[in-house]
């Protein structure tokens, strides 16, 4: 009998923790997007990014599925989405694009991912409404990451009005409804 209490302590636990686990595969994910990138690794990068998505799109999902919504969750999610949607895509686009503009390019890169880490903590801080405030730094970095495609198409400088104008719209305080 010991033995099925202890693997339904352990299930429970398991259980209690599954998005904190995904979350953390969100993590891994955009860590391994900005090792691509420093290896120029861009298309990998990429993928990885949108590996994430998905990640993150479960952690929410599972924790309100299985009731397990929790505070410490929330901090978690925002300090994994500050790489995996914020520096991963911003040094994305930097490797594809913005590095040729030297100083200027870096710090454009640095101001989206500083308007991220701002919406996050405005995001950690304000009551569930069913509004967001601002664009989500979810949807900023899969817009950043998507517009990796476009490198071919678009001129190089279009990247930093891009790139600004997705800072700002992270910061705004536009309301957005939840889906």
């Amino acid at each position: 009998m010991l033995i099925w209490e202890y693997l339904d302590h352990t299930m429970k636990k398991l259980k209690s923790q599954t998005a904190n686990i995904l979350t953390l595969f969100n993590l891994t994910l955009g860590g391994f997007a900005i090792i691509a990138a420093t290896q120029k690794e861009l298309n990998l990068c990429l993928l990885l990014i949108f590996l994430a998505a998905l990640a993150d799109r479960f952690d929410g999902m599972a924790a309100r599925k299985l009731n397990i919504v929790s505070e410490i969750g929330k901090q978690l999610d925002s300090m994994c989405d500050i790489i995996s949607f914020g520096v991963a895509p911003a040094l994305l686009i930097y490797q594809a694009v913005l590095s040729q503009y030297g100083a200027p390019g870096a710090l454009f890169s640095i101001i989206y991912i500083g308007c991220g880490a701002v919406r996050l903590a405005r995001f950690n801080v304000t009551e569930n409404t069913g509004y967001f405030i601002g664009l989500p730094i979810t949807a900023a970095g899969c817009l950043l990451t998507l517009s990796f495609l476009a490198v071919p198409f678009l001129p190089e400088f279009m990247y930093m009005y891009f790139i600004l104008l997705l800072s700002f719209l992270m910061i705004s305080t536009f309301k957005l409804k939840k889906v």
